[in-house]
């Protein structure tokens, strides 16, 4: 198995990592949003639970 930062050989000690400093590298990316998955949903909290309130009421109106 290769390190995902480097691709060097892993160790043991940093598992799937081959340093300290590549889990390192890897934790700064997950703080700094980097892996973050694109989204959709509106930012505000209020704003999407007005949006998933409308959805609902659309599905329980018989067609």
């Amino acid at each position: 198995m290769s390190c995902p930062i480097c691709q060097n050989p892993t160790d043991p000690a940093f598992r799937p990592f081959c340093s300290k400093r590549c889990a390192d590298v890897d934790l700064a990316r997950w703080m700094n949003g980097g892996y973050a998955v694109p989204s959709t949903d509106p930012e505000d909290v209020e704003e999407a639970m007005d949006q998933a309130a409308r959805a609902a009421e659309r599905q329980e109106k018989p067609h």
